[in-house]
């Protein structure tokens, strides 16, 4: 007898207000154009990129629940990935909590 063990995966769906959905829109909106502006078709990304067309499907629509794996392979892809590299790069908010605190300490 085997014994199979299944494990719960965490399914907890992500809540996105709006405002915020709609960078995300963008950002697949963008990916879809540089598709598009290398002549490459959906069948021709999702291949190379190791996912399905549904997620590439996804992307391109900006869905925030495909893995960000999906989304830095397709970038990879199309030649962008050193734009992943972009994401939380120019943290001024926090450079000024260090600053702050730095300016306190004597």
């Amino acid at each position: 007898m085997v014994n199979k063990q299944h494990k719960r995966v965490n399914t907890k769906k992500q809540i996105m207000f709006p405002k915020y959905q709609k960078v995300l829109e963008q950002v697949g909106e963008h990916i879809k154009l540089a598709r598009k502006r290398r002549k490459l078709t959906t069948m021709q990304v999702s291949e190379r990129a190791g996912i399905d067309r549904s997620t590439l499907y996804q992307i391109e629509k900006g869905n925030g629940s495909v893995s960000m794996a999906a989304y830095f392979n397709t970038l990879r892809v199309l030649g962008l990935q050193d734009d992943f590299l972009k994401l939380a790069a120019d943290d001024a908010f926090g450079r000024k909590l260090q600053d702050l605190s730095l300016l306190k300490s004597k």
